[in-house]
């Protein structure tokens, strides 16, 4: 089943940083961004989380949950989240169940070779756990205060 805007987010289950289980019903009632990002402590991924971090009190005064997904281990997440002083949930997924459910794992050129990797992407998720917007192959500056924006205007 493709992810597309104005359906229901597919159904997981998955464990993340604070000990916390989540899954598609766990904020159901509640503006969701899901961010996914393809590693913990890389440079792209660190001031994309930090933006986010940095925002956090707005997304949560418009009524906002975030969290980040990546294939790394809650261990790694836990590490990355201590290291950053992060106010919101890093979701673990090694085995690439929810990257694969939301379509976000791709082939990609890394310094000339083909990788199969996560490509930076995020799920504006409404009230009643359908889509809202999409966001796919984004560039980190900037991304962070557009999806504020929309989650702003969805409010």
């Amino acid at each position: 089943m493709a992810v597309v805007v104005n359906k229901p987010i597919p159904e997981f289950e998955a464990l993340a940083t604070g000990g916390i289980k989540v899954s598609n019903q766990t904020h159901v009632g509640q503006t969701v961004v899901l961010y996914f990002y393809p590693k913990d402590n890389t440079p792209g991924c660190t001031t994309e989380t930090s933006d986010f971090r940095d925002l956090h009190e707005q997304f949560r005064q418009a009524g906002c949950y975030v969290a980040g997904v990546s294939r790394d281990s809650l261990k790694s997440h836990q590490s990355f989240s201590q290291k950053l002083g992060l106010p919101f949930a890093l979701i673990a997924d090694p085995d690439e169940t929810i990257c694969t459910l939301f379509g976000v794992m791709k082939m990609k050129n890394m310094y000339g070779k083909q990788v199969r990797g996560i490509e930076r992407s995020t799920f504006l998720i409404d009230r009643e756990g359908k889509i809202a917007l999409i966001w796919r192959g984004l560039k980190v500056p900037g991304h962070a205060q557009a999806v504020l924006k929309a989650v702003q205007d969805l409010a």
